[in-house]
């Protein structure tokens, strides 16, 4: 559990992105019903993107029609989620752009949004189209956190007078830490009490598979072999970890997971716990590559519908 409360924090500039879809939908309730904003309302910009209509429909159309066009289709997008974020007392301003959606989206965070929320469909990791091509494009386009819901809330329908519970996935890497310290920065999002965990999957040291022999785990370790370098692994990535926390005045749980596939292994605690929210970091190469959000990230997004809060490191 939190243990403190850090001062509070100037508002937060945050990008809410919606077309209409299920998905869309979802993420504006997790904002209107799960996030916690102490001290100054949020500056939210509800942005829908409308794609252009080709050039020649265009200009037979003539610029005056195709302005009122996309002014009308966005408004009927709009206009139900900002309902949902004003019953729950909070300010919007509209904004329909025009554009690629992904790139449009990506280039207007750059522009000083501390944090982009979407809903996002997606099918299979395999595809690489686990959150879809306009997610998975924004991710690509800058590098402000994306927070990506998929499913509708499983609870909690009006807005949530106590904590969220929040795991952040470390690892020991630079991402890692990029996530624990967004999350410190911003806890105030997670409501009064949140829980926190710090989740760090170690190797299964017993269940090594060598390629060529039977489909048997091949022992290389001892039992007390195996568990002294994952207590030894587990506290190299904690410590520095716990020091952050320390300095923010705050506490939080420590989960050691053993498993040789991390992002099963996340994806089956976040079910299993009920997770309100996980933060991973995550990095990325580039719009046309599988790995844009490295191969961990991918899986836990395959494997679950937990919403994913994805922290990109400087």
């Amino acid at each position: 559990m939190v243990s403190a409360q850090p001062a509070k924090n100037a508002p937060m500039r945050m990008l809410v992105a919606v077309d209409g879809s299920p998905s869309s939908t979802a993420a504006v309730q997790f904002v209107a019903s799960r996030l916690a904003f102490n001290g100054a309302p949020p500056h939210i910009d509800l942005v829908n993107v409308q794609t252009p209509i080709p050039a020649y429909p265009a200009r037979v159309a003539g610029g005056a029609t195709v302005r009122a066009y996309h002014a009308s289709q966005s408004k009927r997008i709009l206009l139900p989620a900002q309902g949902v974020l004003e019953k729950s007392g909070l300010a919007v301003a509209r904004r329909c752009i025009i554009g690629v959606p992904g790139v449009a989206l990506g280039r207007l965070a750059a522009k000083g949004s501390d944090l982009i929320v979407m809903g996002a469909h997606g099918r299979t990791a395999t595809a690489g189209l686990v959150f879809g091509s306009v997610t998975n494009t924004v991710l690509a386009a800058c590098k402000t956190p994306v927070l990506i819901v998929r499913a509708p809330l499983r609870r909690r329908s009006k807005p949530s007078v106590g904590g969220l519970h929040v795991g952040i996935a470390i690892d020991g890497s630079r991402y890692g830490a990029a996530a624990i310290r967004y999350v410190l920065k911003h806890v105030h999002l997670f409501g009064p009490s949140p829980t926190l965990s710090l989740i760090r999957v170690v190797p299964d040291l017993l269940s090594v598979y060598v390629p060529g022999l039977a489909q048997m785990p091949t022992p290389m370790f001892s039992p007390e072999q195996a568990a002294d370098s994952q207590r030894r692994a587990f506290e190299a990535t904690l410590a520095p970890a716990r020091r952050l926390f320390a300095r923010a005045g705050l506490a939080a749980a420590e989960i050691p997971l053993v498993s040789n596939g991390p992002g099963d292994a996340l994806a089956a605690y976040a079910t299993e716990r009920k997770l309100d929210l996980l933060v991973m970091g995550s990095h990325g190469y580039g719009a046309l590559k599988s790995l844009l959000l490295g191969s961990v990230t991918t899986r836990v997004a395959a494997k679950c519908k937990t919403p994913l809060l994805l922290i990109r490191a400087p």
